[in-house]
């Protein structure tokens, strides 16, 4: 009896053992199969997704720009001398033909007064050949004088007459380069520079370039010149409404119209010069004066709006990451205008898309990922 009965602890024992043993085994098998699993889990990325936006962020494009006088101009001598009085001074307003500033001309008089001395005798040749051409063609009635003598006499005539002519275009010539010694506003304006002062010497460029004596600006009404890029030119349509601001008139705006473009496009920067003109009644507009221009955009119902960062460059062009099903998919499309921080899609992208933000340069098609919503 004591023998059986210990080999039925022994039995027993080993039971125990192998069960223990057994189920040593199945928590081993199920740990590694747990800790598989993770590891594919754990292998599969998570990425933020966001949704596209229909429309734009902005309905405008703020572009820098340069106020100009819309009637600017120079004022040159037209006679030589020396400055003998100025009457304006920067910033004064002038009126079309006011007087700014008076010139000797001591050259110019001596030659008109020596012009004038000459016409006075080739007048006097002439009245002599008038008279002897009449005698004596009155002396060729009566065949007292020859044919070819008397045609002689009124070609004589004529040669003085023409003397006469010639020599009082050049005294009108003098008289209107002694005219200049006067200096008047050509329009209504500003005076924006002086660069001459009493005894300096006057060049009209006839014997070298000319100086610049007054520069002249009308206020009243302004240009603005502006750069549009390539992509947004088709809203740059002349009668195309535009805003105007300036820092130091803060609040403030400028309601303006664009008058006209250069219809081509600078090479270098690809953009199109844009003109829009502005009235200036209260002269807050000053010419060279920065200024920033709000364009206005139109507002595209089809196009898609997605942030830069959801993107992805590669050698076959622009192109989004997409999460279909748990997998990516790399979508190709087409930009319209560039906002800086976010894109307009034209082509290549729905609504309903869930594009991947950051997506990193490893990024493959077809590729398992986990998602989550980024904020809009």
């Amino acid at each position: 009896m004591k023998k059986a009965f210990n080999a039925l602890l022994a039995l027993a024992a080993l039971a125990a053992l192998g069960v223990s043993i057994a189920r040593g085994i199945q928590d081993r098998v199920s740990a590694e199969n747990n800790l598989v699993l993770e590891t594919r889990n754990a292998a599969i990325p998570t990425v933020s997704v966001i949704r596209p936006r229909r429309g734009a962020p902005s309905d405008e494009l703020l572009l820098p720009g340069t106020i100009e006088a819309f009637t600017d101009t120079p004022v040159y001598a037209r006679t030589n001398g020396y400055l003998k009085r100025w009457y304006v001074d920067i910033g004064a307003h002038v009126k079309a033909g006011q007087l700014l500033a008076d010139i000797e001309t001591p050259e110019i008089d001596e030659q008109l007064s020596q012009a004038k001395a000459v016409l006075a005798t080739t007048r006097a040749n002439y009245d002599l050949a008038v008279s002897t051409a009449a005698r004596w063609q009155t002396l060729l009635k009566t065949e007292s004088v020859s044919r070819q003598e008397t045609d002689e006499k009124i070609g004589d005539l004529a040669a003085k007459k023409a003397a006469v002519e010639a020599g009082e275009a050049g005294v009108k010539r003098l008289e209107k380069l002694q005219s200049f010694q006067k200096i008047y506003a050509p329009f209504d304006g500003v005076i924006i520079a002086r660069n001459t002062d009493i005894g300096a010497l006057i060049n009209a460029g006839s014997n070298g370039p000319g100086r610049e004596l007054y520069h002249l600006a009308a206020l009243g009404k302004m240009r603005v010149f502006v750069q549009v890029p390539q992509a947004n030119s088709r809203s740059a349509t002349p009668g195309a409404p535009v805003d105007l601001t300036l820092q130091e008139f803060p609040g403030r705006v400028f309601r303006a119209n664009i008058a006209r473009t250069a219809n081509a496009f600078d090479v270098a920067s690809r953009t199109l010069r844009v003109e829009v003109d502005v009235d200036n009644p209260d002269g807050a507009l000053l010419p060279g004066a920065y200024v920033e221009v709000h364009l206005k955009l139109p507002q595209a119902g089809h196009a898609l709006t997605i942030p830069f960062n959801a993107t992805l460059f590669r050698a076959e062009g622009m192109s989004v990451a997409a999460v279909r099903n748990g997998r990516v998919v790399l979508l190709p499309v087409t930009v319209g205008h560039d906002y800086g921080n976010s894109l307009e899609i034209v082509a290549g992208l729905t609504a309903n898309e869930q594009l991947i933000v950051n997506p990193p340069d490893s990024i493959a098609a077809g590729q398992q990922v986990r998602v989550t919503e980024a904020k809009q």
